[in-house]
């Protein structure tokens, strides 16, 4: 949404910066990369370091703040400001960890299981989307249709239900755990009710953490 008011493309890749890389190399000859991140909150600015870089981000993050004191404001005014104008964002990371042998099949098991017998309703919201990145297949739950998806297959399923929250699930390829990432958003009318809406979002990830993560 911010990146199309602004005029610039945004794209969406597998977990990992290997992806984000081999984007960047693929549309380089017509494209400029400007950013990038995944959600263990690495970052990549510029393509100088096509991988996740610590060093150029909190560079960034300073000129950004820099930035903001010369105007007499400030990153989180600034910030306030730019949910009251396109909504406010906010995500969370469910860990379980499952130990051993029984832990791993325990995993599948679960994966398994939202294949096969996926929610239809996530903290009072109908599920409208279903992408299983294992099949390479988008289906809709409103009109049965079914899309291939741009991707390299993965065991990653994600559920979008009516109001816009995206809930993605995956076994961790390096720790005995299944994670569930939630990103979830809703209207802000002013920059002063931020905290509140922030209150009512964390609510709802630990809705779905009560009935999904199980």
């Amino acid at each position: 949404q911010r990146a199309e008011h602004f005029g610039v493309g945004c794209y969406n890749t597998l977990t990992g910066f290997k992806y984000i890389a081999e984007l960047i190399r693929d549309q380089e000859n017509d494209k400029q990369f400007i950013a990038a991140g995944e959600e263990s909150y690495g970052y990549m600015v510029g393509d100088f370091v096509r991988d996740k870089d610590a060093v150029s981000a909190c560079a960034f993050f300073a000129a950004m703040a820099a930035a903001a004191k010369a105007e007499g404001s400030s990153l989180y005014e600034w910030l306030t400001k730019m949910y009251a104008q396109f909504e406010l964002y906010q995500e969370g990371l469910i860990n379980l960890v499952k130990k051993g042998a029984e832990g791993e099949q325990q995993i599948k098991a679960m994966m398994e299981r939202f294949r096969e017998n996926p929610p239809y309703i996530i903290a009072g919201q109908k599920v409208i989307r279903i992408r299983d990145y294992k099949t390479g297949i988008e289906r809709s739950l409103l009109n049965g249709r079914q899309t291939t998806l741009p991707f390299p297959k993965s065991d990653v399923l994600q559920f979008f239900t009516w109001d816009g929250t995206k809930i993605s699930v995956r076994p961790s390829g390096t720790e005995p755990k299944i994670k569930f990432y939630v990103s979830t958003h809703t209207p802000l009318d002013e920059a002063k009710h931020y905290e509140a809406g922030c209150q009512h979002l964390s609510e709802q990830i630990s809705r779905i953490e009560n009935e999904i993560a199980r």
